[in-house]
């Protein structure tokens, strides 16, 4: 019995280790594949962007491939053409909200979704590529078909069978899985039960979330990712030398608790209000982003007060010895500071990058498909379009250089005044 207890053990923690692994490797590249949710390039650029700013190191390059309308089934047809031959590492699918067909769960919806999402995953197994399965989200419980009681109910119980399907493909081909739906749901009735109602979490039509649920999404696939959160760690010893994480380098200090730092890391930054679904401060209580993925460290030895005063760029805040002594987040603590302007500059040049990306996508490369008959046999004419497809990736190539170097050094200070 002993026996049968320790290998049931050691077989536990072998898959929790294993499901803490990193799936990004240095040098990635990372495709972000989904219906007309993916293509509204919130949640993707927020993962860019994060890869981008909060892990340089990484040195991840990532393409949108979001597509309005579609279903598992469809992107399988044109995964080929579209996808192949931008030659992908790793790639997160979000399908499962057209798949349920607006109505009640039966076999045949299971069946033509796991269809879909089987064809895509054996096509990248043979590629080598590692597949993030997602679940679909959520159709929010107030938006979505208000005029159809508790109709919101029913669909979401198609889309929870639907990410079920979506899990036991992954651990079937021992890929990660991202659980979108559940973290949606979860942060949905978390969140309107302290909000109100009205506030959505999948968007003004109940389909097509704001910033706030799109946040959830990111949350969700970078998680899946293995994705480290340890943004930095400053460590102010007073009277004594300051020290910092990788990352992140002391520039100047002072013994009464002042440091000047340089970081090429960036923590990943909000917007919006506390009630806002526009933007993703909102949601922040009801979902676990900062403590999981965006933790940027200030520890305080030595502190002769009981309190004493942080101030991390405009922002001045209150804590206690013991806080600081364990540590604080700044990233949580101050949602407001000297990072938040070079992020979203980082963030804006990712929007336009991705914008390319559906343009190229859809207006010219997935229409290659045309030529796959008699002319597609030409070698002049497969020529020609190989060559405009490459010209295509080289421009977009040129936008991720763009981005990439927008994640500049940025020189702040941070002082800690004991409170007498």
């Amino acid at each position: 019995m002993r026996v049968v207890l320790s290998c049931l053990l050691l077989f536990c923690l072998l898959n929790v280790v294993a499901a803490q692994q990193p799936i990004l490797k240095k040098g990635d590249r990372l495709a972000i594949i989904g219906d007309s949710i993916t293509e509204q390039k919130q949640y993707s650029k927020f993962m860019e962007t994060y890869l981008l700013a909060c892990h340089p190191e990484l040195d991840i390059k990532c393409f949108q491939f979001g597509w309005g309308g579609e279903r598992a089934p469809g992107f399988a047809n044109r995964m080929e053409n579209d996808l192949i031959p931008w030659h992908p590492d790793v790639i997160t699918t979000c399908y499962g909200m057209n798949d349920g067909s607006y109505r009640a769960y039966d076999d045949n919806i299971g069946k033509a979704y796991e269809d879909g999402m089987r064809d895509i995953i054996n096509r990248m197994k043979k590629e080598g590529v590692t597949v993030v399965v997602g679940s679909p989200g959520v159709v929010d419980s107030f938006t979505w078909a208000r005029d159809r009681a508790d109709f919101d109910q029913v669909y979401n119980a198609n889309l929870k069978k639907l990410g079920e399907i979506a899990k036991s493909l992954a651990d079937e081909n021992k890929f990660p899985h991202a659980d979108v739906f559940g973290d949606m749901h979860q942060s949905m009735v978390a969140a309107k039960e302290k909000l109100g109602e009205q506030y959505h979490v999948a968007g003004g039509d109940g389909v097509h979330p704001a910033a706030n649920g799109h946040l959830i999404m990111a949350y969700a696939f970078l998680k899946a990712l293995g994705v480290s959160g340890d943004i930095g760690t400053i460590t102010i010893n007073i009277g004594g030398d300051s020290e910092a994480s990788e990352g992140h380098k002391i520039v100047g200090a002072s013994s009464d608790g002042s440091v000047e730092i340089e970081s090429t890391r960036y923590p990943f930054c909000f917007t919006g209000n506390e009630k806002d679904p526009n933007g993703t401060v909102s949601i922040l209580p009801f979902t676990p982003f900062n403590e999981d993925l965006n933790r940027f460290t200030l520890k305080v030895n030595n502190l002769s007060a009981a309190e004493a005063d942080v101030t991390f760029g405009d922002q001045t805040k209150t804590f206690t010895k013991e806080q600081l002594t364990s540590g604080i987040n700044l990233a949580a603590e101050f949602l407001d500071n000297p990072f938040s302007k070079p992020f979203d500059n980082v963030m804006n040049k990712v929007d336009r990058k991705q914008a390319f990306e559906t343009t190229m996508i859809k207006g010219l490369v997935t229409n290659f498909r045309q030529f796959q008959g008699s002319l597609g046999d030409d070698p002049e004419i497969q020529s020609a379009m190989n060559n405009l497809r490459d010209k295509m990736f080289a421009v977009d190539d040129k936008a991720y250089t763009v981005a990439k170097d927008a994640v500049v050094p940025v020189r702040y200070q941070i002082s800690v005044k004991p409170k007498n």
